[in-house]
């Protein structure tokens, strides 16, 4: 057969994702997804099936083309089988009027459930896809379900709320009331913007989904979410713990770079799959995959003994053993909060930044400012009277780096942006975070040769999985004694690495730039 003359595309693989917060599952990585079930679920009649966010209708309809052969003996004649499957099996809360019309589409072949057109006729329109377009509940100028800013979304009628059916209700099951859900599987909404930026700057809801889900109480939950859960991501703290020592997540796929997963589609910190199942507890079996490669690790717990984040690889696991074996003392003790001398101010109501006043010419009393763009603008000088704290820390030796640096999609990586030496009689931006202070220029330069190397940064990548890189990346870091300059070697011999291990650092760390 010519495949260039009967390929039959898949209109589902081909739709573009309404951003990198709402991106549509392509085929493949749904039935990925499903292959992680016990395949009996498929040759059971009474399995019960929930896509709780469904955009698409992948899941739901790979689902049905499962049933469909697993229950031919038992329901031989074709359309009682199929009418079984969509009206006792497979159900969905679509999260918009928009996709809850393709869902349908993808799952009856009709967009209205009552129609001709429809494969199986139900007595509504939607079917067991189910839509209502409902309204944040606001208190405090906050929606008391999802935290969504009134003044983002108290849009009117006229405009999309993004009030999420299955996350806006103290009762979930009031949506299916009669149903218990055997699985519940999908891939949710994973933020709403603030107001403040979008991504790792928006506010996560992926996480609400996940802990809704677990109110249904199914057998399993199969869910695609962003991996910043593993070690950061606002609000998620909470989150991160319960998953952490939830042992009835059995399987983890993890991709580091998401457009392994999602073409395209590039989020920070990378993506993940799990399988949760309700009836057995144990360790958690890794999959890291990277390109076309995926490595099968060692079943372990997904909580590393002495961590309070989940370490994506197993050399990973292995270095950080070695380290902590050792006289450890963490980097993070030298690094200073976000905003060192408290230039961060904003308009009173609003995220716009008061910018500081300083002058590109020096003048009596002035100390040096760092600020972005000083290395094209030139270094500023500014009053000291004008820091609202750290004013303890100008007169020291420090060494300044930003506090934001995009790591991009792949590897090697750099990780971190360049650092560099600040001098005594100065200050720095909200941009910069500050490491130090030190008594004297060859420490701050013995600091530097550190942060340089390879092995700084790739300890940094445990934490690091956003462009943020503030005070709490640097939690596994060693300190160091800084009377004398540091390379890759010295590092690599100090903490007995392998040829397997350096050779992993190094394949996902760059030299510094």
């Amino acid at each position: 057969m010519n495949r260039n003359q009967n390929y039959n595309p898949d209109v589902l693989n081909c739709i573009a994702n309404l951003s990198n917060d709402e991106v549509f599952t392509p085929p493949e990585l749904a039935n990925k997804m499903l292959d992680l079930l016990p395949q009996e679920l498929f040759q059971n009649p009474n399995t019960t099936f929930l896509d709780p966010f469904t955009k698409s209708g992948v899941f739901l309809r790979e689902i049905v083309k499962r049933l469909d052969v697993g229950l031919a003996d038992k329901i031989p004649d074709r359309q009682q089988r199929i009418d079984h499957i969509l009206h006792k099996q497979v159900f969905g809360i679509a999260i918009t009027e928009l996709t809850s019309l393709l869902a349908r589409r993808s799952v009856y072949c009709s967009k209205d459930a009552s129609g001709k057109y429809s494969i199986s006729k139900f007595p509504t329109s939607s079917g067991n896809i189910i839509y209502k377009n409902i309204k944040h509940t606001w208190v405090n100028s906050k929606c008391k379900y999802c935290g969504a800013s009134q003044a983002v979304y108290d849009r009117g009628s006229e405009a999309e709320q993004y009030a999420y059916m299955f996350i806006h209700t103290d009762n979930p099951k009031q949506f299916f009331p009669n149903m218990k859900f055997d699985v519940i599987v999908g891939n949710p909404p994973y933020h709403l913007s603030d107001g403040s930026g979008n991504g790792a700057g928006a506010t996560p809801i992926y996480n609400m989904f996940v802990q809704q889900a677990k109110e249904l109480n199914p057998r399993y939950m199969s869910f695609v979410i962003p991996a910043r859960w593993y070690s950061g991501g606002r609000n998620l703290d909470t989150f991160r713990d319960v998953m952490l020592h939830d042992e009835s997540i059995r399987i983890i796929h993890d991709y580091p770079i998401s457009s392994d997963c999602f073409t395209g589609v590039q989020i920070e910190g990378g993506v993940c799959y799990f399988l949760w199942d309700r009836d057995k507890n144990g360790l958690c079996k890794v999959y890291t995959h990277i390109g076309e490669k995926c490595e099968e690790q060692e079943e372990r717990p997904l909580l590393e003994p002495g961590c309070e984040s989940f370490i994506r690889h197993r050399i990973q696991v292995s270095i950080l053993r070695k380290i902590k074996a050792k006289s450890f003392k963490s980097f993070k003790m030298i690094v200073s909060a976000n905003d060192p001398f408290g230039y961060d101010v904003r308009v009173k109501n609003s995220y716009k930044r008061i910018k500081p006043s300083f002058k590109l010419k020096s003048f009596a009393g002035a100390s040096e400012f760092y600020y972005y763009g000083w290395q094209n603008d030139g270094i500023g000088y500014i009053d000291n009277n004008t820091a609202r704290k750290g004013i303890e820390m100008v007169d020291s030796w420090k060494v300044y780096i930003t506090q934001a640096y995009g790591m991009g999609n792949g590897y090697p990586t750099q990780v971190i942006n360049k650092p560099f030496v600040g001098r005594p009689n100065s200050l720095c931006s909200e941009t910069y975070i500050l490491i130090g202070p030190f008594d004297d220029e060859i420490t701050a330069k013995n600091v530097l040769s550190y942060i340089n190397t390879r092995f700084f940064r790739f300890m940094v990548l445990y934490k690091k999985n956003t462009q943020h890189a503030t005070q709490g990346v640097y939690q596994f870091v060693p300190i160091q004694d800084f009377s004398h300059p540091w390379t890759d070697d010295m590092l690599y011999k100090k903490y007995s690495l392998t040829d397997e291990e350096i050779a992993f650092i190094e394949s996902m760390i760059r030299p510094m730039e």
